[in-house]
């Protein structure tokens, strides 16, 4: 039989130890605070209903005593024990929310640092993968709200079902049936919640992909990545109606569900109100008849008020975890993605120097998710001292084959070896560690521009002199001189004083990055599409000087970089299909030949 879509599942129930080891693993300390304060303030309730009902005695007795003066000392001092209370609840009150919001702070920055630190260690694939992208979205969006709310939930439930343990005492020894009715009373509206959380919940998960687009579009409209491109094109108004209508749609929704969850509401309040002044008019016939006092009549109706708010806030804390199921969930789900790209278990060191340097055999990758192959049959080397170039059109499988040597995948099928040891027999880390890349689509930290060169080399201080060297090398120290604080300058537009550079003092900085960082292997893909003649020129015979003693693979449309390479490999739909010198291989009278003489005829033109 299908399980009931509308009931709550074991697994989605167990999420709550989870939720309950997540904060306990974030601030045990806070933890410890919070469970004492919700315990005490759990059981004053039931000592300021005592406290009234002695109140209420004394002065229905001091009315008829013939001793008004003992009566009123009397009176005095339960009133005196009660403000005690209140005070006492006052404070804890107070210590509570600071309390709670230190360990809601707390488990906020803790529940980031290990989305933060799982989304740098899983591989590059979930990158490339929607279904991923739909548990990071939900993970990243609740992680800075949902911790603080799941800690809202833990703790009022724990102190309602404190202040139920004590209320039903209380009851049961004055009427059994009331005390079930407190029970009966306060199940309807937290069932019609629950019910309400499961499809709150999948509906939720099933609007990722709208919401992402949503997300996305509102980036496009905000961020400045795009910012001139949407002005050229006037694409303003379109991209805000295609907002407008998605958030139409998702509000729609949306709106529907909260209306039946007024309703529950609704429901579920009404039967606690007939509840309470059914209760309430049984204990005034028997405070009528002479059954009980009029102090015990207000102790137990406040009691029956006391445990049915208890209850509810119980139940609604219960069905709150159940409601923070989607972030739980999703947030687990990131959790416990497994790399494919395994760890070696008895790693060997990387060689330094290298000797044979790098080889690709009977290589073959599709990539995951995918029947369509995007490297096939490749073989060939990279040894130190060489400049190794790649060519071929978008799509070729350039890029990919450059993944597979820094693992950022592992083959379908063949090698790829350094100094004839399979990638996969080193540290991951440490293999990176020997490497250097300047990519297609770099980076622009909006860092200093000391810092966005010393991110190549994190090892460096602020100071070392090499970050200036790497500045020089790639063209760009006189650029950053001419900035308002030199090297201390902020890149970029994001924050106050910071300056903007063009794309080409931007690739600049890249290739620094590059050159700072005291690598084995240098990739460098499109290094200089941004440059002009002369600083392309300057550049690859530093890239020249760097490669006397390491492995470059240097992919680049542009043939005035390439021609310089020690062997070049055409790549076409993942295959290699020519390679050789560039004199080779205009002789050969092929495919770079023709792609040589197409570039070479429009510099001519």
């Amino acid at each position: 039989m299908p399980e009931r879509r509308t009931a709550p599942r074991v697994r989605d129930i167990l999420r709550v130890v989870d939720a309950v080891r997540l904060v306990w693993n974030s601030a045990p300390g806070w933890t410890v605070l919070n469970l004492t304060v919700a315990v005490v303030q759990g059981f004053l309730p039931l000592v300021s209903l005592y406290l009234v009902k002695l109140i209420v005695d004394a002065v229905a007795v001091g009315i008829t005593s013939t001793d008004q003066a003992a009566a009123l000392r009397q009176v005095g001092l339960y009133i005196a024990l009660a403000a005690l209370v209140g005070i006492s609840a006052a404070l804890l009150k107070s210590l509570g929310a600071l309390a709670a919001e230190a360990m809601g702070q707390v488990v906020t920055d803790h529940v980031s640092d290990l989305i933060h630190a799982k989304s740098v260690a899983v591989d590059l694939e979930y990158y490339e993968n929607s279904r991923y992208y739909d548990v990071l979205h939900h993970a990243q969006a609740e992680a800075p709200s949902r911790p603080m709310q799941i800690v809202t939930d833990l703790l009022g439930t724990l102190q309602g079902a404190v202040s139920v343990l004590a209320v039903a005492g209380l009851l049961f020894s004055f009427s059994w049936l009331m005390a079930l009715v407190v029970i009966a009373a306060a199940l309807p509206g937290a069932l019609l919640r629950a019910r309400h959380s499961g499809r709150l919940y999948r509906w939720a998960r099933e609007q990722t992909s709208t919401e992402r687009r949503a997300w996305y579009l509102h980036w496009l409209l905000t961020d400045g990545t795009h910012a001139a491109e949407v002005r050229l094109l006037g694409l303003g108004p379109f991209l805000r109606g295609l907002f407008r209508d998605l958030r139409t749609t998702l509000r729609a929704e949306r709106l529907g569900l909260a209306k039946r969850r007024a309703t529950a509401d609704v429901v579920g309040s009404t039967a606690a109100v007939l509840a309470v002044f059914a209760t309430f008019a049984s204990l005034a016939w028997q405070t009528i008849v002479g059954a009980i006092t009029i102090g015990s009549m207000v102790m137990y109706y406040q009691a029956f008020q006391t445990g049915l708010g208890a209850i509810q806030q119980v139940l609604s804390g219960l069905a709150g975890l159940y409601e923070d199921n989607l972030f739980l969930t999703s947030f687990h789900e990131f959790m416990d993605l497994e790399p494919r790209v395994l760890p070696a278990r008895d790693p060997r060191p990387v060689p330094r120097p290298m000797t044979d340097g790098l080889r690709f055999s009977s290589v073959d990758f599709a990539y995951p998710d995918t029947t369509r192959t995007a490297l096939r049959d490749i073989s060939l080397a990279i040894r130190p001292g060489e400049v190794v170039a790649l060519v071929g059109p978008n799509g070729s499988g350039k890029t990919t084959l450059v993944k597979l040597l820094c693992r950022l995948y592992d083959p379908t099928s063949g090698t790829v070896t350094l100094d004839g040891v399979d990638l996969r027999e080193f540290d991951v880390d440490e293999l990176r560690r020997h490497a250097s890349f300047v990519l297609q689509d770099f980076a622009m930290y909006q860092f200093t521009a000391r810092e966005n060169i010393r991110v190549g080399n994190v090892a460096l201080s602020p100071a070392d002199p090499a970050i200036e060297a790497a500045a020089r090398d790639a063209g760009v120290h006189e650029t950053i001189m001419a900035l308002p604080s030199g090297y201390d300058t902020e890149l970029g537009k994001w924050f106050d004083e910071g300056e903007e550079l063009s794309h080409g003092e931007w690739q600049k900085v890249a290739l620094a990055r590059a050159f700072v960082r005291d690598a084995q292997i240098l990739v460098f893909d499109e290094p200089t599409s941004a440059l002009d003649p002369e600083a392309e020129a300057r550049v690859f015979e530093r890239i020249r000087e760097l490669a006397r003693d390491r492995a470059v693979v240097l992919i680049s449309h542009r043939f005035s970089t390439v021609r310089g390479a020690d062997r070049i490999y055409i790549l076409d739909r993942g295959r290699i299909i020519e390679s050789g010198t560039h004199d080779e291989l205009v002789a050969l009278n092929g495919r770079y030949a023709k792609m040589y003489e197409v570039q070479a005829r429009a510099y001519q033109g």
